[in-house]
């Protein structure tokens, strides 16, 4: 079969022997595949990574001196089947799946390590247990967004965000964008996104953003305009001390301000903050420029080292949220949500390649103001989105 490798930052169209199914394994035709930023930025930076991920305990993540197949963002048909495969699974039936897979002894990172190549290839091999049937005739690139949306939905749920809450998002990617339908799905009524590109702020509005903002015109945090905010410690010195000369004077003062504190009522209100870049300083900037009390969800990677400043965190008692993937029921919720309607993954989708196309579309999504997400489709001939 033909597949993308990616070797030393090279990618390159080369020929692998087909791979077979194990016990409980489908090999999939690979429909679609989408491009995901982390890709982008493995292609010349994964050995940031290597250390990170040895520390967790997972030695076989991909670096860059070992050839590796990426691709963990696909929808595919049921080529063939392993024993032990569930009867749902027939071939020919469209499926997408969470990227695990068992091999080599362990099980792996489909697409983000040389144990497993992934999706960037005619064919990949996906568990059956970790598979998904598509639903309600939805179409294939739209179903490998999947692994995308759960990300979102995954740091969506992880911010606990009430439906009266404000919430900010930071970077108008494809995960920025994808967070922004999971929020207005959740029924959150005001979202402001933040982006420097025109063309990711249009999508933005698209994805049912309420405010849309250039942060090099306008802050995001003023432009929420949320009632009951702080920004400045003195203003928060003032609310406690003047909520304190007003309750002293109740009797049982102590109980009437303990029934607020249960409600929630005895503390500002904050914004909840999805920062969706990930490059070095963002995590700093949003705890500086955030007001008191401020939830940050951190939803971008930033594959290299960073800085922050703790006091300020502290001073401004921010909450600081990191999230990483999705659990494989917010994954086949995700799918639902997808089949159902209930989120629109399709202003995401900008552009479609082939195998020979990969490179060119790595090189159009350096580019924010043309593209979100760009799928792979191994049948077609296109090398340019």
């Amino acid at each position: 079969m033909k597949a993308v490798s990616c070797l030393d930052g090279n990618l390159e169209v080369i020929d692998l022997p087909a791979p077979q199914p194990q016990k409980g394994q489908l090999v999939l035709e690979v429909k679609r595949c989408g491009i995901c930023g982390s890709d982008l930025h493995a292609r010349h930076h994964a050995g940031e990574l290597e250390g990170v991920m040895a520390a967790v305990g997972y030695p076989d993540f991909l670096r860059s001196d070992t050839p590796v197949v990426m691709g963990h963002e696909f929808s595919g048909e049921v080529a063939e089947r392993g024993r032990g495969v569930a009867k749902e699974f027939k071939v020919g039936t469209l499926v997408t799946s969470f990227p695990l897979i068992r091999a080599s002894g362990g099980v792996h990172l489909t697409g983000l390590s040389p144990q497993a190549p992934g999706g960037y290839a005619e064919q990949v091999v996906a568990e059956a247990a970790m598979s998904f049937v598509v639903p309600n005739g939805l179409s294939a690139d739209v179903a490998a967004l999947t692994e995308p949306m759960a990300v979102a939905l995954h740091a969506v749920r992880r911010s606990e965000i009430g439906k009266g809450d404000v919430a900010i998002v930071i970077g108008c990617g494809p995960v920025g964008l994808a967070v922004i339908s999971h929020l207005k799905a959740a029924g959150v009524k005001t979202v402001v996104a933040s982006d420097f590109s025109s063309g990711r702020r249009a999508l933005a509005s698209r994805c049912g953003a309420d405010v849309v903002v250039d942060p090099a015109v306008d802050s995001p945090y003023e432009r929420a305009n949320t009632k009951g905010v702080i920004t400045k410690a003195p203003d928060l010195y003032e609310l406690g001390m003047g909520s304190m000369e007003k309750l002293r004077k109740l009797p049982g003062w102590s109980h009437v301000y303990r029934a607020a504190d249960a409600l929630g009522a005895a503390a500002p209100k904050r914004p909840v903050i999805f920062e969706c870049v990930g490059v070095p300083g963002m995590i700093d900037g949003v705890v500086g420029a955030a007001p008191l009390n401020s939830r940050v969800v951190v939803v971008g990677v930033c594959m290299g080292e960073d800085k922050m400043r703790p006091a300020m965190a502290i001073a401004k008692e921010v909450d600081l949220r990191f999230v990483f993937g999705y659990t494989p029921l917010e994954f086949r919720n995700t799918l639902h949500m997808l089949a159902d309607g209930k989120v629109d993954g399709r202003p995401l989708l900008t552009g479609t390649v082939g195998l020979d196309g990969v490179e060119n579309a790595f090189d159009a999504l350096g580019d924010p103001e043309t593209h979100a997400k760009i799928m792979i489709d191994p049948a077609s001939a296109a090398t340019a989105p």
